[in-house]
């Protein structure tokens, strides 16, 4: 990539970054905005230089620097292996009180596939040989039972953040191989029933979801369940590019994500994670978010905007910089939510 405007290196990302961060919520029309990114332990993040202090080395002073900066984060290590309770409660002790987690579902709720490897033992030493052999699954491969133990054991590890507070949201972020039909009704259920009552956010990864014709109906289907409506910022262009359509599903929470714009890698499936995302936004394209942030600001109590372009110090300078942006629209006075 040779776009010095949107990938000039940590150096001049970080030369751009705001000074007073955005470790606390900004409220704008009683909605507690909350700005962060979707990782905070990429190695292109934690690489010497680039994001922390240089005494900053250790995984628990890093997730407590962070807190000073942001007031929110999305933790995405769920997604390729199950966490275990106990790790969660790291999270709960090492940040503020007012500090919220999003977690990624793991692949397997989703719809993509995951190394077996990867996979709890009392899963893996349950599988069938012929899938045990494999180097990866998918659920609709799995006995149902084994389907239902990994979303147990998923609930069971976030129920630290729920209990103290901290859970924003599980995200579901399905495949883009997932497509509306018939059995999207009952398939949003089994997950409301599996999850139980924790809050839970979906995004969709493929543009028939957001079809005109469709739209609405996939909406109304997200608040019979009373799950919160991704509203996603993915590279134009590309198969798999989502039209921007904001809406408000739950009056709790809503969020946008934001992916970054290399649409010459978006969806191929042969281009590294770390090259899909490396993309600093220029400010004009930040400004362009504003009238969504306005439109779903009042609607719910909490607004999270998660940049995701988390290469280096590209998500968080921009989520500084997206921070700064929308305090000047806030309210004079009044709480954090």
């Amino acid at each position: 990539m040779t776009d010095l405007t949107h990938d000039p290196g940590h150096k001049a990302a970080g030369e751009r970054t705001v000074r007073h961060g955005a470790a606390e919520p900004l409220i704008r029309g009683g909605t507690a905005i909350r700005v962060g990114t979707a990782s905070w332990t990429d190695r292109t993040m934690t690489a010497k230089g680039v994001f922390y202090p240089d005494s900053v080395k250790t995984p628990e002073a890093r997730l407590r620097h962070y807190a000073t900066r942001f007031s929110m984060v999305e933790a995405d290590a769920g997604f390729y292996a199950i966490p275990d309770p106990q790790t969660a409660e790291r999270w709960v002790e090492r940040t503020p009180d007012n500090f919220v987690f999003n977690v990624k579902a793991h692949a397997l709720m989703t719809g993509h596939a995951t190394e077996i490897s990867r996979l709890p033992r009392s899963i893996r030493e349950a599988l069938p040989p012929s899938l045990a052999a494999g180097p990866r699954v998918y659920a609709k491969d799995l006995p149902l039972e084994l389907r239902d133990e990994v979303w147990r054991l998923f609930r069971n590890a976030v129920t630290p953040l729920h209990e103290s507070g901290k859970l924003g949201a599980i995200l579901l972020q399905f495949a883009p191989w997932v497509r509306p039909e018939r059995s999207t009704p009952a398939m949003l259920a089994r997950a409301r029933d599996l999850l139980g009552d924790l809050p839970i956010a979906v995004e969709f990864r493929h543009p028939s979801w957001l079809e005109a014709r469709l739209r609405e109906r996939v909406w109304a289907q997200l608040r019979e369940q009373h799950m919160t409506y991704v509203v996603a910022d993915t590279p134009p262009g590309a198969p798999t590019s989502l039209p921007l359509v904001p809406a408000v599903t739950t009056s709790e929470l809503a969020i946008v994500r934001l992916h970054g714009r290399r649409s010459e890698l978006w969806g191929a499936s042969d281009a590294p994670v770390v090259e899909k995302y490396r993309y600093l936004y220029d400010p004009a394209e930040l400004e362009e978010w504003l009238s969504v942030i306005l439109e779903l600001s009042g609607q719910t109590e909490q607004l999270h905007i998660v940049f995701s372009n988390c290469y280096a110090n590209y998500g968080a300078t921009n989520a500084l910089e997206m921070a700064e942006l929308i305090a000047p629209m806030r309210n004079k006075k009044g709480p954090a939510q």
